[in-house]
């Protein structure tokens, strides 16, 4: 009979209190022994050295501790982390790959929530919903609108992707049903692809000068730190609306202030740079600008899709299946 697999939990309970319902822990304890449901949120505490000493599965979320060498060594038996959230960057480190020990992820599970809120975005963005709200809010009566906002509505439109991502190819399967011309940008896609996609693609300059709505979906990486600069915000058309809920990273956010400050653009911002803004930022007033507090990923009950697609690769990986989110050191270069 083959050896059950221990499974350990890490990560910071109060920002994963949603993720698991009952189902799910039926799920986990049929597949493997689960050491204790309370998870690790420190690799250092007492409690972690005799779960790491028998862990096979670390199954980690927002908050988990780096996975160091330090660890590993301390973990002879791990095999697999499985990711429930979307980035790995912040705590799988090159020894895990070194190691050959699998990793997986559920970043394309969080990228059905990113995506759903985006359209929205989009849809309100292009309707002038946030300045008409304020607008209303201000005047208590009718108005006729699009005299004030001219090209006001979402007929005919041209949406402008930034990065065919997870997130960037969710939200161009969800514009298919509308009447827009969907443009995209990525160096890593070639055109039979992105056709395949029922997109454009072209370079990002001319996505910049084209579109009604840019929309960021790359990764954080040193090469795209502010590839929406100064130069390139200008190349945008009057009245365009920039939307990221990618990294507040990709934006040179002096630079987009001086834009949106003239009233020329519009930004729809989930993420910024630094997060959370300055509490005198201008960015939290000014008319044009809608701004959240990075909450376009999976936010309460959406935390369970993320648990799901985790405890599917757990699955997989107790049965000898092929992982379907594997992420490679490879892969590293080019992801969030």
């Amino acid at each position: 009979m083959t050896k059950r697999l221990n499974l350990t939990l890490a990560f910071v309970p109060l920002l994963n209190a949603d993720l698991f319902a009952e189902e799910h822990w039926r799920r986990l304890d049929a597949l493997c022994d689960v050491l204790d449901r309370e998870p690790l949120v420190a690799f250092g505490e007492a409690r972690a050295a005799a779960l790491l000493q028998a862990t096979d599965i670390l199954l980690t979320g927002w908050g988990c501790p780096a996975i160091d060498e330090w660890v590993l060594e301390r973990a002879p038996h791990l095999q697999a982390i499985v990711h429930a959230a979307g980035t790995v960057k912040d705590h799988v480190s090159a020894a895990v790959w070194a190691r050959g020990i699998r990793v997986t992820a559920a970043a394309a599970a969080n990228a059905v929530s990113v995506a759903e809120f985006t359209l929205a975005a989009i849809l309100f963005a292009n309707k002038r919903v946030f300045q008409l709200q304020r607008g209303y809010r201000d005047a208590r009566q009718f108005q006729w609108w699009t005299a004030k906002y001219p090209g006001l509505g979402n007929y005919q439109k041209t949406i402008g992707i930034v990065g065919a991502s997870h997130v960037g190819r969710k939200v161009i399967e969800l514009l298919r049903p509308f009447d827009f011309t969907v443009l995209l940008t990525d160096p890593f896609v070639e055109s039979a692809a992105a056709s395949a996609l029922g997109v454009r693609l072209v370079e990002l300059d001319e996505l910049l000068q084209t579109a009604d709505i840019v929309s960021l979906h790359a990764p954080a990486l040193p090469e795209t730190r502010h590839m929406i600069d100064a130069a390139r915000l200008r190349r945008m058309r009057d009245g365009a609306t920039l939307i990221n809920t990618a990294r507040g990273a990709l934006v040179d956010h002096t630079a987009l202030e001086t834009e949106l400050r003239s009233g020329r653009l519009n930004a729809v911002l989930d993420t910024t740079e630094p997060e959370v803004l300055p509490a005198d930022s201008p960015l939290y007033d000014l008319p044009n600008v809608f701004v959240t507090p990075h909450i376009a990923g999976s936010m309460g009950s959406e935390t369970q899709r993320m648990a799901t697609l985790a405890i599917d690769e757990i699955e997989r990986y107790v049965r000898g299946e092929p992982l379907k989110h594997e992420i490679r050191a490879s892969d590293l270069t080019r992801m969030a």
